[in-house]
């Protein structure tokens, strides 16, 4: 169960045998069923959650109830509305599982004692946070200058699990375009590569 946590951890950063088995007593396991939330907008986020199985979602509602997908997490990927988190303000993003998914969780109590008590831990979310920017910056960069096309094909190319696994609406929503769009494009390309 917490394999896939303690693998992404050493992929960052060198941790001992023994932080290797402190570690998980920090976290608690989570299940989800399909379209079950792990947060919903209003409430406050009490937990980081790290994705050992399957796949979420985060989103906000426009006024007509339409998603804006923020992210999707899979296997390895970290997930919460960041700000209710560490402010424990009401969340403004909604969080549920788009399949079956297994989560670890770490509340904010837990998320700071393991700070102070394995400090390589510090290091970890830095680089974390680090890298989620620079995504961020990309995809601003990406959703404000790229074509539909473009845009779809980048992420065809930079994350081709996300198309196998997502539902089309649902990728139509992260790209912020129409879902008629993708299939037009996803037509285009197919026909292209007959």
């Amino acid at each position: 169960m917490f394999d896939v946590l303690l693998s992404h951890i050493q992929n960052k950063v060198d941790i001992t045998e023994h932080q290797k088995n402190q570690i998980p007593s920090f976290f608690t396991l989570k299940k989800l069923k399909k379209k079950q939330y792990l947060l919903q907008e209003g409430d406050v986020c009490k937990c980081l959650s790290f994705v050992s199985k399957g796949l979420l979602k985060s989103y906000f509602p426009d006024e007509k109830g339409n998603e804006h997908i923020n992210m999707f997490a899979f296997e390895g990927w970290w997930i919460s509305d960041f700000n209710s988190f560490i402010h424990q303000e009401k969340a403004v993003l909604n969080i549920d599982a788009i399949e079956n998914t297994e989560v670890l969780i770490i509340t904010l109590e837990n998320y700071e004692k393991m700070l102070l008590e394995i400090p390589i831990m510090d290091r970890y979310f830095r680089i974390l946070y680090q890298n989620s920017l620079v995504t961020k910056d990309y995809r601003l960069i990406v959703s404000n200058s790229y074509t539909a096309e473009e845009k779809y094909m980048q992420l065809v190319q930079k994350n081709p699990e996300m198309i196998k696994r997502v539902p089309h609406n649902l990728i139509a929503s992260y790209l912020g375009l129409a879902p008629e769009t993708i299939s037009r494009i996803r037509k285009k390309n197919s026909l292209k590569n007959t």
